[in-house]
């Protein structure tokens, strides 16, 4: 129905955020008066410039054009304000988590089991306790100042410990989503993860299509199968993740190879990768000169050849320089490519004969949805790094087992791990028991705990199954030469939608354990974590859709399928998410 041409005068919002959406038009009182009479002036400035480019004058009185709409001004105003209201108190009404820690800090009085790169460091790579108290003082006034005053021991800095008390305004926060407690310095979970990393680090030039086909990876399954959480390992599931349809097909998700337009450009995913053996971080000095902030002496040595992705060092290095939600817009893009069967068949449009998706439902909302959920991840991902766990990374570890085995401290490291063939092959191939890094500079300066690759990775993923179907199978699909060279024609078991994002989250996740920076179980956390941050942003904005809408469906990382109810956390139950089991998913 067509509204008449009305008269409206410049209201002020409330300033009290008790106010119920159904009374928009309050009384000011005299500190809010004045607010707004502040903001009135600017907007007469604003006016005023407007007149002088000949653009029609702001006044306090103005004309409108007539509109066509189910609510006026005022229901809107109200009904905008209900729906932010509502999410609001649907998060506000979830319980409290605890945040359960590893105890490794409260443990160790000189706080070798916890992060400490860039801090002043002895020769054991220890760190100076009163700049790790300092460090700790930051982080529980959250006063920028204290911040500035931690002492570094070299030219490289704390990255962004501050944004652990950033808020987010859709969906949860950070703080309102907990992790299990990652395992302890001395466990065996933790040494068997280790071993991993070794035979990660020792891998990573063979190509995985011959994953068990040659000796280090034989040797890798064989040694790795001795740790309880890695019972039933195979070569089949090596340095896999172990989510639904992941071991289905090649090691690396269609999403990572096929070829895809951008904008108007064509890509092709061939990448810059280090040449074999650009290992990094092996002699001792090197070592300790990286954990006090120093930069490298040099970097990556490059293969002058681009190649597409087919072992484990061109899968670091592409981990290495990414964007954070980089891999997900591509798969956002080839998704989209592949025409309106892949759209999943909740979508509103799809069943439309005369509409179109666009700005809801359409391409510019997946992409957009795909960045917002990757910072607000980040944001999760850092709360967890910085204000709770504040988890050692590997290479800090590695140090320990060095200076154990050559008698210099004595660390409780579970025997399990200092009777692996894997220490025993780093030590013999580099002279150290260090663990060999991809990157020069080694780690970035920020906790362990959780990945924030795999954070970014479990929300982007999660709501390209929200807006994508899942059972759709992936056309043409190929499969990386040996050699990196070219793509060639996958012959195998049927590749889906859901099984390929799965593999993608897992290639973007644990492809951070192949260059040494994360634990396994950092991965297993940052995606559940990164799943909810998407699921409470999806719920939230279920809110907003006038179309007629079921709500969002996806199959979780743990295989269950839920459906993203109308109101916001129905569907996410507790913010507790559960711990990872590592066994269930190495089990071929």
């Amino acid at each position: 129905m067509k509204k008449q041409a009305k008269t409206t005068s410049v209201q002020p919002q409330a300033a009290d955020p008790s106010v119920q959406a159904s009374s928009p038009a309050v009384s000011l009182t005299s500190a809010s008066r004045r607010r707004f009479l502040g903001r009135t002036g600017s907007l007469t400035a604003a006016a005023l410039a407007a007149g002088a480019t000949g653009l029609p004058l702001l006044s306090g009185s103005v004309a409108e054009a007539a509109e066509v709409g189910p609510l006026n001004e005022q229901e809107r105003r109200a009904r905008a304000f209900q729906v932010r209201m509502t999410c609001a108190q649907s998060q506000q009404n979830q319980p409290l988590p605890a945040h359960p820690t590893n105890g490794d800090e409260e443990l160790y009085a000189n706080k070798f089991a916890s992060f400490s790169k860039a801090l002043p460091h002895n020769n054991l790579g220890e760190p100076d306790l009163n700049a790790y108290a300092a460090l700790l003082r930051a982080m529980s006034t959250g006063n920028p100042a204290d911040f500035e005053a931690v002492t570094l021991g070299g030219s490289a800095k704390l990255v962004d410990p501050q944004s652990a008390f950033a808020f987010e305004l859709e969906g949860a926060d950070s703080h309102s989503l907990a992790l299990p407690a990652p395992p302890t310095f001395s466990s065996e979970e933790q040494a068997g993860e280790m071993a991993e990393l070794y035979w990660r680090a020792l891998t990573r030039d063979i190509a995985f299509s011959q994953y068990g086909n040659e000796i280090l990876t034989s040797t890798a399954v064989t040694d790795l199968a001795r740790f309880t959480k890695y019972s039933g390992i195979s070569a089949g599931t090596l340095f896999r993740g172990g989510l639904p349809g992941e071991a289905t097909g090649p090691f690396i998700s269609q999403f990572l190879w096929k070829p895809f337009t951008f904008s108007s450009t064509p890509i092709s995913q061939i990448y810059r990768t280090p040449t074999a053996g650009d290992d990094h971080m092996t002699s001792y000095d090197t070592w300790l000169n990286i954990q006090n902030g120093k930069p490298p002496a040099s970097g990556n040595t490059f293969d002058p050849t681009p190649r597409y992705i087919r072992n484990g060092r061109d899968l670091g290095e592409y981990v290495h320089r990414d964007f954070s939600y980089q891999a997900f817009l591509n798969a956002a893009l080839i998704l989209l490519s592949f025409g309106p069967e892949a759209i999943d068949d909740a979508n509103p449009y799809k069943s439309s004969a005369k509409q179109a998706s666009f700005a809801t439902f359409g391409g510019p909302h997946v992409v957009t949805v795909v960045a917002q959920v990757a910072n607000a991840a980040l944001k999760a991902a850092w709360y967890q790094k910085w204000s709770v766990h504040r988890r050692i990374r590997p290479e800090e570890f590695a140090g320990r087992v060095h200076n154990l085995r050559t008698n210099a401290a004595n660390y409780p490291v579970h025997s399990s791990l200092l009777n692996s063939a894997a220490v025993s092959a780093v030590q013999g191939k580099f002279g150290t028991a260090l663990l060999p890094m991809a990157y020069p500079e080694g780690c970035p300066v920020h906790p362990s705990y959780p990945g924030g690759h795999a954070t970014i990775a479990g929300a982007c993923v999660t709501v390209l199954k929200a807006f994508f179907k899942e059972t759709f199978i992936i056309p043409n699909p190929v499969v990386a030469a040996d050699d990196g060279l070219s793509l060639q024609a996958y012959n195998g078991a049927t590749l889906t939608v859901g099984g390929e994002l799965n593999k993608l989250a897992s290639n973007m996740a644990y492809g951070r354990d192949t260059a040494g920076m994360h634990w396994r179980t950092d991965e297993a956390a940052g995606l559940q974590l990164g799943e909810a941050v998407a699921i409470a942003i999806l719920s939230d904005q279920n809110l907003t859709f006038n179309e007629s809408f079921t709500g969002f469906s996806l199959t979780k990382f743990d295989g269950t399928t839920i459906r993203i109810s109308e109101r916001p956390g129905r569907s996410i139950g507790s913010t507790r998410l559960r711990s990872p089991f590592i066994s269930r998913r190495l089990a071929p």
